[in-house]
């Protein structure tokens, strides 16, 4: 029963039964490549941490505020705001900087500044893609966040067709008690008119997952906050990013853009001196890697998940070069601080610490990962190098060599 009504809800009512059946063979056939978790007939979506990078308004916001009281924002209160209603979280941030006023006196005064920066929020690597692929297969999607209907309404009008993607919106202010509370996704199930149990949740905060889970549904999170996956048992998977997410495992229609193993991204760029790193590209992988500072960069970094990438290198003195690069906290090194560990895919005779290294971004590969050996860590970082290798000869990535970036001449 679930699949007919997956399939009467994406295709003409017309040709259903012979669509059906058509789905069913798709759906056998993508559980040999990616096993099927649930067939689920609709989705539902979180906001703030899911499709928006919010968190960095907020830190801005947050950072010039704290100075009236003589504070100092320095995120401390990131875990303990995720998910929350924004009146819950005002309080958080009262108790935690002994501020001398109340927590309705606190959001009183911040909300028009935040009112203010709406229009700057950038949606996450991943999102565009996914609520356009679900719209264009008709799949049924609520957008239930805990924040006030109208801060939803005006946050979503910057970004263009994500209001009328949404068959559903639901603010915190529509239900009396928001997330862990179930309510506002059973209020979601029945206003799409779907059982509860036919739903997929996305979110990003441990309230959201256990919101969902109460709510009887299927729970997949993408963690907003670094290295807390210990927190998000409860869910029914666990993933890095939107860019991570197989739909095919649900039964929804599966996305069609990876090419030979490789996910085209929205070009960006990130450049600087070359400076010597952990020691251990070299002399511990015997892959050498060509490390950029993120000093100044920490903006830039938080807007991509860790992972690894590839592209373009530019060195002002000798050329244009394929890489490799992972972006994050290196698990089996348990990195301190986001970094960015470039490899240009070339043996090089001599290092070249001090020279000008312009990078261009073109493609995502892989989540990062945790490795159980130094040898498994090793193999898959030249699988990732080979994979990349290849993909810049296509010419959907191969046209990006001649970008204006990389020549510094």
């Amino acid at each position: 029963m679930a699949a007919l009504q997956l399939v009467s809800m994406w295709h003409v009512p017309g040709t259903r039964a012979l669509r059906l059946n058509h789905n069913l063979h798709r759906v056998a056939r993508m559980s040999t490549a990616q096993p099927l978790k649930k067939l689920v007939s609709g989705v539902v979506l979180d906001l703030d941490g899911t499709l928006l990078n919010t968190d960095g308004i907020v830190k801005e916001i947050l950072k010039v505020f704290l100075v009236k009281y003589g504070k100092q924002w320095d995120g401390r209160e990131a875990h303990k705001t995720a998910g929350k209603t924004p009146f819950e979280s005002a309080a958080v941030i009262v108790e935690d900087y002994g501020l001398p006023c109340a927590a309705e006196e606190f959001l009183s005064e911040i909300t028009p500044m935040f009112s203010n920066q709406w229009c700057k929020i950038k949606a996450l690597p991943g999102a565009n893609r996914l609520i356009k692929h679900l719209r264009h297969h008709e799949v049924p999607v609520a957008l239930a966040s805990n924040s006030p209907k109208a801060n939803i309404e005006t946050k979503i009008s910057y970004h263009q067709g994500w209001k009328e993607s949404f068959s559903v919106i639901i603010g915190g202010d529509e239900v009396r008690i928001g997330k862990p509370s179930p309510e506002i996704f059973l209020e979601a199930a029945n206003r799409l008119k779907i059982e509860p149990s036919n739903l997929l949740v996305i979110e990003d905060s441990v309230p959201g997952v256990a919101a969902g889970k109460a709510a009887g549904m299927e729970v997949v999170a993408v963690p907003s906050l670094p290295k807390q996956n210990h927190l998000y048992t409860s869910a029914d998977e666990v993933i890095n990013s939107l860019l991570d997410l197989r739909p095919e495992s649900w039964g929804l229609p599966p996305f069609q853009d990876w090419i030979e193993g490789t996910l085209p991204i929205e070009p960006w760029h990130i450049g600087g001196p070359v400076i010597k790193g952990f020691g251990r590209g070299s002399k511990v992988l015997g892959i050498p890697t060509a490390n950029l500072s993120t000093e100044g960069y920490s903006d830039l970094l938080s807007e991509h998940p860790s992972g690894v990438y590839f592209g373009w290198a530019g060195l002002s003195t000798r050329g244009i070069y394929k890489m490799a690069m992972s972006i994050g906290w290196n698990p089996y090194f348990d990195n301190k601080e986001k970094t960015i560990e470039p490899w240009l895919l070339h043996k090089f005779d001599e290092d070249f610490y001090g020279e000008e290294l312009r990078l261009i971004i073109v493609g995502y590969i892989r989540p990062e990962a945790n490795f159980s050996s130094l040898e498994s860590l090793i193999a898959k970082i030249h699988e990732d190098g080979d994979m990349a290798e290849k993909a810049l000869d296509l010419p959907l990535y191969t046209k990006y060599r001649d970008d204006p970036y990389l020549k510094m001449s």
